[in-house]
């Protein structure tokens, strides 16, 4: 089955009730789409000395790279705070660090708004300049 950018942003939007936010009730779901065409779920998770949570982005990342994936192709990510339709998170900055370290600058990165609204982004774009494994 072909997974398309709207496919992608809903079930990061699914993924987001996956979160565990009890201190900011902010939640965040992301969905990876490996090159293969896997689709892998991930939430924020975080933590009550909060430094130890950890974002969904990596967590997405994390499900993956587990299961022997590492190639990849696009990320949805669909953040805003609990009961609320709507809003917009895009990674943080250790997520896109972590992506550069498997993604090149023309992965694609989907923002969720609400609903079937999203915007189309590179890591290129939102991580210019960027140190990675070619620059070693």
């Amino acid at each position: 089955m072909k997974i398309d950018n709207l496919d992608l942003v809903r079930k990061s939007i699914e993924a987001r009730s996956l979160a565990y936010a009890p201190y900011s009730n902010f939640l965040v779901g992301a969905a990876l789409l490996g090159a293969d065409g896997q689709v892998f779920l991930g939430a924020n998770i975080e933590n009550a000395a909060f430094t130890p949570g950890i974002c969904a982005e990596r967590s997405a990342f994390a499900v993956a790279i587990t299961s022997g994936v590492m190639q990849f192709s696009a990320i949805a990510v669909a953040g805003w705070q609990q009961g609320k339709d709507s809003g917009q998170a895009f990674p943080c900055g250790v997520c896109r660090q972590f992506m550069v370290e498997f993604c090149k600058g023309d992965f694609v990165v989907l923002i969720a708004q609400g609903g079937d609204n999203y915007t189309t982004h590179t890591l290129g774009e939102l991580l210019p300049h960027s140190f990675g494994p070619d620059d070693l």
